[in-house]
């Protein structure tokens, strides 16, 4: 009886019906989530296609998949099914590095094997269903292309990041910051000659959505994202193997492809494992801003391994703020005296690090052996151990893909402990597998791994917990130079729905100049944001980054006491995480724990709006809080804001009014 309601509770059926114009039988499964609402339909024939529904509801049409391979193989077409086999899994994820320190698994499982030299496996998450090839060849191989399809149901509204800039050829495109703000537009009016890029979200029946991942990116191209022909399908696209690259760019610091090889990814096994391809699923939009799919389907950590060492925290930073200190009586700029004095306010405020970004090394010669002579590394190194404080080095991508060993051997030996990787800048085979080798590498040697100038997260973090925060998000940076046109406070209520379903973000927050939609103006040296200052307090809890920045200057800072000390205090990874409520494009709100403390921050778009906080999560007992909302006049004087203390009342319900764009942060202790 129990072994029946196991294969019950699966929910997996065979059926084999002979069907016209197919040239043999058709095999159908599927696969049901364990709670049962969520299953995908699987048919095998001639090509393969999977569909998905959700309590009823069709998110997702009948879709193809293959991979071709060189020679005219392929996974996937006319292929020759051998068997079946199915799992179900309930267990839990150790997490040292994340939004919470443990992460239930439970999903039921698919495997398809095939007489050509492949399995199939489909997983069924309750919150998502995904898929991957796996080769079992026994000799070296390329892959021509892969065919990964999402046809929707109908022409639905969608949240597509085109890459910033469009060029004359898609494939030209995927040299990409992989950074842009949404357009949200249906599917039918997507561009034709613009590519995107993953995470995106589509809307789907009954205020669900479908948001668009992918996961375990060792070896293999990233995929983009396009719809050629004005039509409700997504396809993905996947840049050629690089045949030749030029040193170029930024500061000679970049990669350029030249000419690409007619193949997307070359082995010399047969043996492979292929990305995750993941369709997750939404009731509530605020579900989005707390998935743990892309982490969930990533490589584990190997165990024999001591990451011990890996510690997370907050940065001074002094890029932003263009190195602008006052009050001081040195000339700031890259030299010893402004990096002493950034160490002097990190110490003081229990701030981890302090990063020297770009200029450190001698320009243009792409060698991080070369110092400077205003930058004496070793003092610094020093003066920021008696200090407790550590030193991160910005480093271009070209410089350190040169030598990656000798580097992290050398800097880790002098005291560093970490680099700021940047201008990757592409997502083919050969740039997936710097960051993999490059995160290996830099393990050894006790060094964290900060890339910036790359493409969305997808699991790399769980494999090596050393890489400790990723980019691929319009972060703050841009408003040293974007115009008002760019609407960065709907963005910022936006993406945690969206790009941060992937995973953490190197957005670097802190702005302590504010600006309302008015008073917002792009200068370089003296940036401001747009929004609040509870705004830019509010993003420290909301937005997920195990390494933090404080983009604005220890002078900014040591007017703002009150606001520093309470983003100085925040954690940067934690216990427990709760995504309570929030709509993409609006308004969002997060609690997030760590240590039996509780912190809520929540922000809206342009609009003003009051909404009401469930903190029932708190349990029994009574509660305190400090809370830092928008000030009466924020709506005209963006920095103005509000600190109060109060009792968390008994039925633990809480209002939470913001400014048109605006934010409210709040920390929670038991009293």
């Amino acid at each position: 009886m129990k072994n029946t309601k196991k294969l019950f509770l699966l929910c997996l059926t065979v059926v084999l019906s002979g069907l016209s114009g197919i040239s043999f039988a058709q095999k159908q499964f599927t696969l049901t989530s364990p709670d049962g609402k969520l299953s995908t339909q699987v048919s095998v024939g001639d090509v393969i296609e999977y569909s998905v529904s959700h309590n009823g509801d069709l998110m997702l049409d009948k879709s193809p998949l293959s991979m071709t391979l060189e020679g005219g193989k392929s996974f996937g077409l006319k292929s020759r099914l051998s068997g079946s086999s199915t799992k179900s899994i309930n267990q839990t994820i150790d997490a040292p590095v994340y939004k919470r320190k443990t992460i239930p698994d439970h999903y039921n499982e698919l495997t398809l094997r095939f007489k050509d030299g492949f399995n199939l496996i489909f997983r069924a998450y309750n919150d998502g269903i995904a898929y991957r090839f796996i080769s079992t060849l026994k000799n070296p191989f390329k892959v021509l292309n892969e065919q990964a399809v999402y046809n929707f149901p109908s022409d639905q509204k969608a949240y597509i990041p085109y890459v910033q800039l469009k060029r004359e050829s898609l494939e030209s495109q995927m040299f990409t910051s992989f950074e842009n703000t949404y357009q949200y537009i249906n599917l039918s009016q997507w561009d034709k000659e613009r590519l995107a890029f993953s995470p995106l979200v589509v809307e789907g029946v009954n205020g669900k959505k479908v948001c668009i991942a992918e996961s375990d990116l060792i070896d293999y191209p990233g995929m983009f994202l396009y719809n050629g022909n004005g039509s409700k399908s997504i396809k993905g696209m996947f840049a050629r193997y690089p045949k030749d690259i030029k040193q170029g760019g930024h500061n000679m610091l970049q990669g350029l492809v030249q000419t690409r090889e007619e193949y997307i990814a070359s082995y010399d096994k047969g043996a492979v494992e292929f990305p995750w391809r993941a369709v997750i699923v939404s009731e509530y939009d605020h579900q989005l801003a707390d998935s743990d799919m892309v982490y969930k389907l990533a490589t584990p950590a190997n165990k024999a391994i001591d990451y011990s060492w890996v510690k997370p925290g907050k940065v001074a930073w002094e890029w932003w703020n263009a190195w602008n200190l006052y009050d001081v009586d040195f000339k700031t700029g890259i030299n010893n005296d402004t990096y002493k004095y950034y160490i002097d306010f990190a110490s003081e405020h229990g701030i981890e690090y302090v990063i020297l970004d770009e200029g450190w090394s001698v320009n243009l010669k792409a060698d991080l052996y070369q110092v400077i002579p205003e930058i004496n590394l070793k003092e610094l190194v020093e003066y920021g151990k008696s200090k407790n404080v550590g030193l991160i080095l910005w480093a271009g991508y070209y410089a350190l893909n040169k030598d990656i060993e000798g580097l992290c051997k050398h800097y880790s030996e002098m005291g560093i402990k970490g680099f700021k990787v940047d201008f990757m800048d592409r997502d083919d085979q050969p740039m997936v597998n710097f960051h993999y080798r490059a995160a290996e590498i830099a393990a050894r040697y006790n060094i964290l791994m900060d890339y910036h100038g790359t493409y969305k997260p997808t699991g790399l973090q769980r494999t090596f917990p050393n890489v400790i925060n990723f980019e691929g998000v319009h972060g703050l940076e841009q408003m040293k130079w974007a115009d008002a046109s760019v609407d960065q406070v709907a963005y910022d209520v936006t993406f945690p729905f969206i790009r941060m379903v992937a995973g953490p973000v190197d957005y670097t927050q802190g702005a302590m100049r504010n600006a309302t939609k008015g008073n917002y103006r792009p200068i370089n040296s003296e940036a401001m944001s747009q929004g609040t200052r509870c705004r830019q307090l509010a993003e420290y809890v909301v937005f997920e980054s195990p390494l933090n920045m404080l983009c604005d200057n220890p002078s900014n800072y040591m007017h703002e006491a009150e606001c520093t000390e309470f983003i100085a205090d925040i954690p940067t990874v934690w216990d427990n995480t709760v995504a309570l409520n929030g709509k993409i494009g609006e308004y969002i709100a997060i609690a997030r724990e760590k240590n039996g403390v509780w912190y809520v921050g929540s922000m809206t778009n342009w609009d003003a709006r009051t909404i009401e906080l469930d903190l029932s999560f708190l349990g029994n007992g009574n509660y305190q809080a400090e809370i830092f909302k928008d000030g009466v006049n924020a709506d005209k004087a963006a920095r103005d804001y509000k600190k109060e203390v109060i009792d968390i009342p008994s039925n633990k319900k809480l209002t939470a009014s913001m400014a048109p764009g605006g934010g409210f942060a709040m920390k929670i202790s038991k009293k």
